[in-house]
């Protein structure tokens, strides 16, 4: 189904921090996109949309579905609803981009994956957002051109500031985040997929709260290391983590037999350098919306040509089934000190 219009409207489900986040990008920056609705369930969040956006609330998404006059819903709710709010939005013949992960427990996720291959009219997209970062489209191209050889070992970090530890203990005792290696992690496995064209076959993980004790109390590790065997041999490591005291650190390094490539070092600001008595200063990121703010509006731009054109994403259901079972595995591995081989058939 083709979209013949010159807009694409649009309800949002979920007004958190990612959920503002790119309601803002569809109501200001991008001109195909048009806002009718947005829903969630925090009062104050929906009063805000409403005299900053001039859009229509809900507190119920079915009902916002149901009404509404939307081609297509961003679902930017918490992890566990992702599976039904989906379903729900196909099924009402509602185009769907729902961020990662795709949800928290199996057999509901495959649920989820049946409902969007019945509905191969409708686009669904997933947001593996750093697929269209231009760095790591550049280290793709660069691998894609062998460019440094086969690659034999990654190490990629995810680290939110510390600041932000008050807001995701209050969120990870309302919710199940699904963990650091599901909830972060994530990101980094979708990428190493992307780049290597290979899944690992084991994983071996550990976890602290030595930064956090108080993340103990509700299930969760504040930092996640994991290790990904490949067939062929190749290691990757993934970190996750809650503690950045300087910002937001994500980065990734791609060693290669003929060269390396690290994206992403140092999260600077910007190109100012501050020299005073106390040293010199360099001004880091503060979070992971400043640091990928293009890749987020370039996905949901994507993802509005998609619906126009009535093209698929080129991120598959399967992969992000792929890359939540290997986080799930890398869990299981942190909390029982198996190693445990990865079953992705």
């Amino acid at each position: 189904m083709s979209i013949e219009m010159d807009k694409v409207k649009i309800g949002v489900i979920g007004l958190g921090r990612l959920g503002m986040v790119h309601t803002e990008h569809l109501v200001t920056l991008i001109s195909d996109a048009e806002v009718i609705a947005v829903c969630a369930v925090d009062k104050e969040q929906l009063m805000f949309a409403e005299e900053n956006f001039g859009v229509t609330t809900y507190d119920d998404y079915k009902k916002m579905i149901d009404e509404a006059p939307i081609d297509a819903v961003v679902i930017v709710a918490p992890t566990g609803f992702h599976p039904e709010m989906t379903e729900y939005a196909l099924n009402a013949g509602k185009h769907v981009f729902c961020e990662k992960p795709l949800g928290l427990e199996m057999p509901e996720v495959e649920d989820m994956a049946t409902q969007i291959n019945a509905h191969s009219d409708l686009v669904f997209q997933l947001g593996f957002m750093r697929r269209f970062d231009a760095s790591y489209r550049h280290a793709k191209e660069i691998i894609d051109a062998n460019g440094i050889g086969d690659i034999i070992y990654i190490r990629a970090y995810g680290i939110d500031p510390i600041s932000g530890m008050e807001s995701f203990t209050k969120f990870a005792t309302d919710n199940d985040s699904g963990g650091i290696f599901v909830d972060m992690c994530i990101h980094d496995i979708d990428l190493i997929r992307w780049y290597t064209g290979m899944d690992p076959v084991e994983t071996w993980a550990v976890g602290n709260d030595i930064a956090a004790p108080q993340l103990k109390a509700i299930g969760e590790f504040e930092t996640g290391v994991a290790t990904l065997r490949f067939e062929n041999n190749m290691v990757a490591t993934l970190i996750g983590g809650r503690h950045a005291a300087h910002g937001n650190q994500v980065e990734m390094e791609i060693m290669g037999s003929n060269g390396w490539i690290r994206i992403a070092q140092e999260p600077e600001k910007d190109f100012v350098t501050l020299f005073t008595n106390a040293g010199v200063v360099r001004p880091s990121m503060q979070s992971f919306s400043e640091r990928f703010e293009e890749a987020f509006i370039t996905e949901l731009k994507d993802f509005i040509v998609n619906v126009k054109t009535n093209c698929q994403s080129d991120i598959s259901v399967d992969d992000g089934i792929k890359a939540l079972k290997i986080a799930k595995a890398c869990k299981v591995s942190a909390e029982t000190g198996d190693v445990v081989k990865i079953e992705l058939s």
